[in-house]
């Protein structure tokens, strides 16, 4: 039997190594280990990998350690030209999806939000949720030669979440307001079986295992006019940058809807009240201050003051629930509320993360009066608004 010639040691670039398991896997092992003495892969990296292991070193490489001769990463500084370049770096060698966690990284670890606020910089990023809450975190410092850039950035995620969430919403919410609006003498297509047996009860002949039923409860079709009052209340604090997004792109599409009448407030230590403004979301999220303190009872006094028709209301409220203002009078505020008629839910967050750090006590305090707080995913949001407006129990995540 004959043998091949003896392997060589000369490292394989990524693209051939991809038929050995073995060698895919040190290669792996050694882009998240970094290269240091104590990574034992024994791997050596060239070409591409090599390129790609300097752009993760610049971020990650230095870690908490103080730097020495043998650090493997220069960091990117506070370098403009060099952020830049690193910047597109990044969206050469990996996904959109990665790209825009090492963004993330990068603002955190290294103090960059303030090349955020250098036009070149915006053009080169790239725009998701969280650079956008970055970025309203920064407006007030904003120079004006910058704001034009913010804005079409935050105009682009924007759009697009419109994009993904608008028809579903409209959808959604249209058959949950025909469904509500219940009429005594519908067309056999329309009728509601199952309130039509429940009202028809006692009517129920023993003989024939039956219900004759003398009145039809059917589902009406939603006119052109308001039917549902729908009031977002939203935590502005730094915390909460998503969930602003979020919310302030479903307040627009509720807002376009003529059979719902929407309010879209925000606060913090103060309440500021941006319905005028939600044929735009842009120009909502700009008219929002993120950071500060929170006095969600301020914000629901004014809420309350503003509602009309409580058993046709809906009061959505998006916060951590940290209070900073009086939790008695909050609570009751929530139990008139819903006494009166009003529909109340609580979300911890609306974005695609889960719940933050939150209040449970004062989650609890909500949730032993009819309004649990949880968290909403953007594309559960829909979902739960038509269970309020119908007013049956929540889609409440199994999580919780």
């Amino acid at each position: 039997m004959t043998t091949g010639p003896t392997p060589t040691t000369t490292p394989v670039p990524a693209p051939s190594q991809a038929h050995d398991p073995d060698r895919e896997r040190l290669r792996r092992w050694r882009l998240v280990l970094g290269g240091d003495q104590a990574d034992g892969t024994g791997c050596a990296l060239s070409g591409r990998d090599a390129a790609m292991d300097a752009t993760l070193a610049a971020l990650y490489g230095k870690g908490d350690k103080p730097p020495t001769g043998r650090d493997r990463s220069a960091g990117l500084g506070a370098s403009a030209p060099s952020v830049a370049r690193w910047l597109g770096d990044i969206r050469t060698y990996f996904p959109s999806s990665v790209v825009q966690v090492m963004q993330r990284d990068a603002i955190d670890r290294l103090g960059l939000a303030s090349l955020l606020l250098e036009p070149e910089m915006l053009a080169a990023v790239e725009a998701d949720v969280h650079l956008v809450g970055t970025l309203l975190s920064l407006n007030k410092a904003m120079p004006e030669t910058t704001r034009e850039t913010a804005r079409a950035v935050v105009r682009k995620v924007v759009d697009d979440l419109e994009k993904r969430l608008a028809t579903r919403t409209r959808a959604t919410l249209t058959g949950a307001l025909d469904r509500s609006a219940r009429v005594s003498r519908p067309r056999h297509r329309d009728i509601d079986w199952n309130r039509t047996v429940a009202a028809n009860l006692k009517h129920y002949l023993p003989e024939y295992r039956t219900v004759v039923p003398e009145r039809l409860v059917g589902y009406g079709r939603a006119a052109q006019s308001v039917k549902k009052e729908v009031v977002l209340c939203i935590d502005q604090s730094g915390s909460m940058a998503a969930s602003v997004v979020y919310a302030s792109v479903f307040g627009a599409v509720l807002a376009s809807m003529r059979s719902i009448s929407t309010r879209l407030v925000v606060f913090d230590t103060a309440v500021v009240d941006l319905t005028d403004q939600l044929d735009d979301p842009v120009d909502v999220l700009f008219g929002t201050q993120l950071g500060g303190g929170t006095d969600i009872n301020r914000a629901l006094a004014y809420c309350q003051s503003q509602i009309t028709r409580p058993a046709e209301t809906v009061v959505v409220l998006i916060s951590d629930l940290y209070e900073g203002g009086i939790r008695d009078e909050m609570l009751k505020r929530v139990a008139a509320m819903k006494a009166s008629g009003v529909q109340f839910v609580t979300l911890l967050a609306l974005s695609d993360e889960g719940a933050p750090a939150y209040d449970r006590e004062h989650a609890a305090a909500l949730a032993a009066l009819g309004a649990p707080a949880f968290a909403c995913t953007p594309d559960l949001f829909p979902e739960v608004m038509a269970a309020a407006l119908e007013k049956r129990p929540l889609p409440i995540p199994d999580t919780v």
